[in-house]
């Protein structure tokens, strides 16, 4: 007597290895999910810096003969919103532009730097939120610098 076996369906096994495979593979799609956020969350600072960069450059072509004599210039202070916005044009400007700057960005402040014309702006902020770690098992830094320079 011959048995025939019809099989019918998948096995326990065979569910049970799919799944496994699914799981990982929705576990990766999570982990990219996390960093593209936190590469985004990085990329609005940048744009942010930028943003205000601009304004202090636009504002010292509107001053220029004052920003030429330095009144401008500043050096990373403490990271403040209560700069007192009073004085002259170029005093309420750069006091604006650092309580904007410690508004927007984490711990954000700037620096502005003159070579007769050649204006460099450095905006620094705190950027752990949006770090990725490397890949060695280090610790990213934590603090971003946009420098722009230009010619007023």
């Amino acid at each position: 007597m011959i048995y025939q076996k019809t099989e019918r369906g998948a096995t326990l096994i065979e569910v049970l290895v799919t799944i496994v495979v699914l799981a990982i593979g929705l576990l990766g799609l999570a982990g990219l999910q996390v960093t593209s956020m936190q590469s985004n969350h990085s990329a609005y600072y940048r744009s942010q810096a930028t943003i205000l960069a601009y304004d202090i450059s636009e504002r010292m072509r509107a001053n220029r003969t004052v920003a030429l004599g330095g009144s401008y210039d500043v050096d990373f202070p403490t990271s403040s919103n209560s700069h007192s916005v009073n004085g002259n044009q170029a005093t309420r400007d750069r006091a604006e532009w650092l309580n904007t700057l410690a508004d927007i960005l984490p711990n954000g402040t700037g620096k502005v730097e003159r070579n007769n014309n050649l204006i460099t702006i450095h905006v620094r902020w705190d950027d752990t939120r949006g770090q990725i770690h490397k890949t060695d098992g280090s610790d990213p830094t934590t603090t971003e610098t946009f420098v722009y320079r230009t010619e007023i």
